[in-house]
């Protein structure tokens, strides 16, 4: 919280506190903005007091766990660090609303990072997938630990054919690594393991470029970048003031769709940007009435406006729309917005144009492909996320993806605040690099062994969650998680302003 002040031009001064954290902004016109990070705020959960009986109360150990088979504890301080993100976006929120105070909790904080998780175990039907235990990295057979990316099966079934592997393994491996990103566990074939311990790394790199397929090396720690996100006026004259954020969001998987998800939990008004036909992801089972639960998660209650973004005239029809809009957010890969004309310089004058990008705001060499796992290798967050006496690896729960949208929704309100003060559009950038250097910050050299693992199913006398479905009926846990109108589990506001 203190470095993202700093990051704001803010003057910190240092002080303790009993609660996990707090700071008073007084601003140039004497205005006075106060926030508070409890623990565990209305989660009524004896004993939380530090970030391992928060990750243990919250089910965030159980998700981190599914990939080795059991509760584990995650190695740096992510409900911490996701916690002082949430009680910075509050207070832009407070500041551009007039509010004195504002309060937010550890607690919350955790139960929101795994909210797609607490969806789909509180669907109408069961997993589609197998949730076994299980997933990458590889290992090559000069002892390389790396992860894969592949976007497409048919990337995917060309870098396993390249390796010589079996086409049933293939075929089967393709479900479990595709669902990874919304199960956090990938039992793929021990086949497709075998071949890459019978190919040399160099080997492996060739049949990643002839497939088209990334491929990334467990890499130590990098040295963090330490701005956030960049703010940078544009040329165009703010006609609207922000007091009813208006919000249209091309996003895919979860940086974006969770940037925005949180903006309109602070009331803006958030319009989709969905291609032909809707988002195809609204059918991902498992399923409360026939929405995907983990969509809704991360969606609902968003507007939609299909789009083709092939179509000119469809481009053009977003372009006028966005002439009434305050904030355009997107997550499309470098290059697309310039070559679709909706980057900053062809949008309306005066509107908050924000991209949460993979990469943005380093300068890192040999980069793969910008998504979360991709990101935890290069920048060496697989090693610290789990204890020495264990083998590097990713965390298979979305870690970059999920701090990085609420670092995005943060950046979109710290552009929304600078537009109001000078007047001008704003073009602002956060990347999942930059959730990965929020957590590389406080932790640079790898967990003990054993450490926030549990014992006998406890950590420091909390009991570890295991039973993500029974969660929206605990009582202690009522003020914040509750179902929606198609009763699927719902995370409420983690906002509570004074």
């Amino acid at each position: 919280m203190r470095a993202h002040l700093r990051a704001l031009g803010a003057e910190v001064h240092d002080s303790s506190t009993e609660n996990a954290a707090e700071a008073l902004i007084v601003l140039r016109n004497g205005d006075r903005h106060a926030v508070t990070v409890d623990w565990a705020g209305p989660v009524m959960v004896p004993g939380l007091h530090d970030e391992a009986t928060v990750q243990a109360a919250c089910g965030v150990m159980h998700v981190h766990g599914r990939r080795s088979g059991s509760p584990r504890g995650i190695g740096v301080d992510y409900c911490g660090t996701a916690a002082g993100v949430l009680a910075m976006t509050g207070l832009l929120a407070a500041v551009l609303r007039g509010e004195p105070r504002v309060r937010t909790s550890v607690a919350e904080a955790a139960l929101l990072t795994i909210s797609q998780y607490l969806a789909a175990a509180g669907a109408d039907e069961a997993e589609a997938v197998d949730l076994r235990p299980g997933g990458p990295p590889f290992v090559s057979a000069d002892g390389v630990r790396f992860e894969v990316e592949a976007l497409l099966p048919e990337v995917w079934a060309a870098f396993w054919t390249a390796l010589g592997a079996d086409s049933a393994a293939i075929r089967g491996g393709w479900k479990p690594y595709q669902f990874r990103y919304a199960t956090a566990t990938a039992p793929i074939p021990d086949v497709l393991h075998t071949a890459t311990r019978a190919a040399m790394f160099t080997k492996i790199t060739e049949a990643a470029a002839v497939s088209g397929a990334s491929v990334c090396a467990l890499y130590g720690p990098i040295e963090p970048i330490t701005t956030p996100w960049r703010i940078e006026p544009t040329e165009g004259r703010a006609t609207r003031d922000g007091a009813e954020l208006v919000v249209y969001e091309a996003g895919r998987r979860i940086q974006a769709p969770m940037a925005a998800h949180l903006l309109g939990l602070l009331g803006a008004t958030v319009i989709r940007v969905e291609p032909p036909g809707g988002d195809p992801l609204r059918g991902m089972p498992p399923v409360c009435r026939d929405i995907s639960a983990r969509w809704l998660a991360l969606n609902r209650g968003k507007g939609a406006v299909e789009i083709d973004l092939k179509d000119p005239a469809d481009r053009q029809r977003l372009r006028d729309e966005l002439a009434d809009a305050d904030v355009f957010l997107h997550n499309w890969a470098p290059g697309n917005a310039e070559k679709w004309r909706l980057a900053a310089p062809d949008l309306p004058g005066g509107i908050v144009y924000a991209h949460t990008s993979g990469w943005g705001g380093g300068d890192l060499p040999d980069v793969p492909l910008g998504t979360d796992f991709m990101v935890q290798a290069r920048t060496g967050l697989a090693g610290l996320v789990r204890p020495s006496d264990e083998d590097p690896a990713p965390s298979l729960m979305t870690l970059v993806d999920v701090l990085g949208g609420l670092i995005g929704a943060e950046a979109v309100l710290a552009g929304v605040l600078t537009r109001r003060l000078t007047g001008r559009g704003v073009a602002v950038e956060s990347s999942l690099l930059g959730a990965a250097s929020a957590l590389l910050g406080g932790a640079r050299e790898r967990p003990a062994p054993g450490f926030r693992v549990p014992v006998d199913g406890r950590i420091d006398g909390v009991d570890v969650v295991t039973d993500l479905a029974a969660l929206p009926g605990d009582p202690r846990f009522a003020a914040v998680l509750g179902r929606d109108d198609r009763g699927c589990p719902a995370l409420g506001s983690p906002w509570r302003f004074l």
